[in-house]
């Protein structure tokens, strides 16, 4: 039976409703909703013919492209499971994703074949590789999408819908276990939090293999209107400004380190005034940079939102309207928030703890991970890792990741805090900051800065800038300025990188 959350249902229902028009541009072609929809149903077939079962795991690795959400409905029409990796991956972690899952095939595109072959070597469960180029040892996509289209293939709310991997920032990645039914809740939560009438022109540059990514692929399936979108290959901010600049775009879904790195370019030089909203999530935004962006760009709202991987990227966002500077919002309806001490009680407003959520998007589970999934999961309660308050009025404030604190002579250093007052300097583009195991503090605060193209500033005159901000305990005693501070796929500071680093690993 085809539950009412089935995701290929939903393309079905989506695409019936608005029809066939010119939907989406990339690099410079214009595809229309129609021949992107008869591609899936297709490639669908073509899966279902090769000997995918409903059920199975298939990792895909591509760089953005159309054929990207086709493949992704292509999965969900046979009944698959959809296993996004990014194709920034090195050989090692693909093997880990692809072998963890127990793929049955991977799709990539030919410039990423060749280490999906490395990567795939010897894994006896792998039996198909995937590319949209025909080569040795590879199905083409044009093949599969030869088939006759068939019926979806039934599955229920609560089956499989994807798998998706953490970052692994904090140890091996694990595999989050997400269903029709959660990732649905979500695309339809973010669509009635964010829909505004009439704002429907779009700029898509985030990696459609992250689950914010796949979120915003999700919620346009919801949205009343017809949406139109630029699809960017990956992030490139001078194209981003042009693309936003020549086709009168309204919208983007963003990282921080993307508001920063735009914060580099002329802006002034560029007609940015169609631009009404950039919805920030993956990571805290620093309330300056924020600052810095609206001024100069001033019909801009940025709204934060918030969600982790295994709540189907969304918990919380800022009401349209109502959006509260430095907070990501309130909880999404259907979602519940409580922030927790270390003994599982409830804390009063404006008291930091864990921040804790229940939802009809919480995942599953972790694949294969039945002590990591206890751990994580408590009386149906998501135990997110994060540090936050709520205040008065319900709005939610992230501080930190609970494992990246420091503790420097028995109080408690937010890295976040750091890294936002240093971000206050005019010369610093980008900050990192982690601890250093010291015999005195306990820990010491470290940083590491990358300056703005042509800036110059001192390591000291760094630490006394820190210093003045944010007091005495607080300030990082030891700041190396290098030529870019390590940011992971989805544009969160790589503390796991900079820790290595400290230890001189």
């Amino acid at each position: 039976m085809t539950g009412e959350h089935n995701l290929a249902a939903l393309l079905e229902r989506s695409f019936e409703k608005k029809g066939d028009y010119e939907s989406l541009l990339f690099e410079g072609r214009w595809h229309r909703s129609g021949e992107l929809f008869e591609r899936g149903r297709r490639i669908a077939a073509g899966l279902a013919e090769l000997g995918v079962a409903p059920g199975e795991r298939v990792v895909v690795t591509m760089a953005n492209s159309p054929d990207v959400g086709v493949v992704y409905q292509a999965l969900w029409r046979a009944g698959a499971v959809v296993t996004p990796a990014s194709f920034l991956l090195s050989v090692q972690e693909l093997r880990h994703v692809v072998g963890d899952s127990e793929a049955a095939a991977v799709i990539t595109t030919h410039e990423f074949a060749e280490k999906v072959k490395r990567a795939t070597e010897g894994l006896p469960k792998v039996r198909w590789l995937i590319s949209d180029e025909a080569g040795e040892g590879l199905a083409a996509l044009e093949t599969l999408a030869q088939a006759e289209p068939r019926p979806i293939v039934a599955r229920a709310d609560d089956d499989l819908a994807a798998v998706l991997y953490t970052g692994g920032t904090t140890g091996r990645a694990k595999g989050v276990m997400l269903s029709h039914a959660n990732l649905d809740f979500t695309g339809r939560a973010g669509q009635a939090a964010a829909h505004v009438p009439g704002v429907n022109r779009s700029i898509m540059s985030l990696p459609l293999s992250h689950s914010y990514g796949l979120l915003v692929t999700i919620t346009a399936m919801h949205s009343p209107e017809r949406g139109v979108g630029v699809l960017m290959r990956w992030f490139d901010a001078p194209a981003f400004l042009e693309l936003i600049e020549e086709h009168r775009l309204q919208q983007s879904a963003v990282v921080p380190t993307m508001i920063q790195i735009l914060l580099s370019q002329p802006l002034e030089e560029h007609d940015l005034s169609s631009l009404l909203y950039l919805t920030s999530g993956g990571a805290p935004l620093a309330p300056d940079v924020a600052e810095q962006f609206t001024t100069r760009v001033p019909s801009v709202t940025i709204r934060q939102g918030y969600g982790l991987t295994e709540t189907a990227a969304l918990i919380s966002t800022n009401p349209v309207g109502r959006e509260k500077p430095g907070s990501v919002g309130l909880p999404v309806p259907g979602t519940e928030v409580r922030v927790l001490d270390e003994q599982g009680r409830s804390l009063p407003t404006g008291e930091v703890g864990e921040i804790c959520c229940r939802s009809p998007a919480v995942m599953k589970g972790y694949w294969h991970s039945p002590e990591a999934t206890a751990e994580a999961l408590s009386n149906g309660w998501l135990h997110t890792g994060d540090l936050g308050y709520l205040d008065e009025e319900g709005y939610l404030f992230i501080v930190d990741r609970k494992k990246d604190l420091i503790i420097r002579g028995g109080f408690n250093v937010y890295p976040r805090d750091v890294e936002d007052a240093l971000l206050e300097h005019p010369a610093v583009e980008a900050a990192g900051v982690v601890g250093r195991p010291d015999p005195r503090q306990g820990e010491e605060v470290v940083a590491f800065v990358s300056l703005r193209p042509g800036a110059q500033a001192q390591t000291a005159e760094l630490v006394e800038w820190a210093r003045r901000r944010i007091g005495g305990y607080k300030y990082p005693r030891e700041i190396e300025i290098v030529d870019a501070v390590p940011f992971t796929g989805v544009g969160k500071v790589d503390r796991k990188v900079l820790r290595a680093r400290v230890a001189g690993t």
